[in-house]
């Protein structure tokens, strides 16, 4: 199973798209959920939730999908807010590492950060650099010729409370001088990071689509259907991710089985004596002898 988590319904519908059989899954706590296969892939089930913008409620509903269906990857894709010249409208961006940019100290003259963050599971990223190298990714989307192909960039992403849509605001400032390697901008990751990380060795990363550049023209490009098209193209890649994810990943290849236990018994003969006995040994372990007589 694997889980994707989108936080508009624009974006949940860009990844419906692609499933099939679907069927509604209830959390006892009412949070639901799609459950399908992948069109092409009946033996790949998809888990698909809504968690609804800001990293709180990213968070919570992380946490739970984790529980709730013990996933080999946990995927967040969606759409975000280009910080680059270079990045195009409809771009994706693989977050190689995502920022929690509020944290900080308020000084009476200054902001000092205090930032947090989050690198993207070396396994979902060594494939995620497969998928886009093969670029069959595109294939459900507009047919060759009708629309240009989008990039697929790796790099840095910064999450926080905040719909950035200017380049010269304080929170811009703040962004272009502490978090400078970040190109994408979005509300949900550094919630959805920090679950994970929590809940132990699971595979994790975003994927985002560039909607906007964050620069003041958010409204004029999202009244161009910027928003579907970005949404589009992340859960393509999404989708692609995680039908060529090993439903092992959380494991490592090659790893020793268990050990089945190794029972002794150890006798005393002819005057001898058995200090301790231990009667089950169920790992690896080091026999340190010192003989003090010889």
């Amino acid at each position: 199973m694997i889980v994707i988590l989108t936080a508009l319904p624009v974006e949940q519908e860009a990844v419906l798209e692609h499933l099939v059989d679907v069927r509604e899954h209830r959390h006892a706590q009412g949070t639901l959920f799609d459950v399908g296969a992948l069109v092409g892939r009946p033996d790949r089930q998809i888990a698909l939730g809504v968690t609804g913008q800001g990293t709180l409620a990213a968070a919570t509903l992380t946490e739970r999908a984790i529980a709730e269906f013990s996933p080999s990857a946990v995927l967040f894709a969606g759409i975000a807010g280009g910080l680059r010249a270079k990045l195009g409208i409809g771009d994706v961006v693989v977050a190689t590492k995502v920022y929690a940019y509020h944290g900080g100290k308020s000084e009476n003259d200054e902001f000092l950060v205090r930032p947090r963050s989050w690198e993207i599971s070396h396994d979902l990223e060594q494939l995620a650099r497969r998928v886009r190298r093969h670029r069959a990714w595109c294939g459900p989307l507009a047919p060759p010729g009708e629309a240009p192909t989008p990039e697929v960039h790796f790099e840095a992403i910064a999450a926080g409370d905040v719909v950035l849509n200017s380049a010269t605001s304080p929170i811009a400032n703040v962004l272009h001088h502490n978090y400078n390697d970040a190109v994408a901008i979005e509300m949900e990751s550094a919630g959805f990071a920090l679950a994970a990380h929590l809940a132990g060795r699971i595979a994790t990363a975003t994927i985002r689509g560039i909607s906007d550049r964050a620069d003041g023209t958010k409204s004029v490009t999202d009244g161009q259907g910027s928003q579907r098209l970005a949404a589009r193209n992340a859960a393509a890649f999404a989708v692609a991710l995680a039908a060529a994810v090993h439903e092992d990943t959380g494991t490592k290849s090659g790893s020793p089985k268990p050990l089945s236990p190794i029972r002794n018994r150890n006798i005393a003969r002819e005057g001898a004596t058995v200090g301790q006995q231990n009667g089950v040994n169920t790992g690896a372990f080091t026999m340190n002898v010192t003989r003090e007589n010889r």
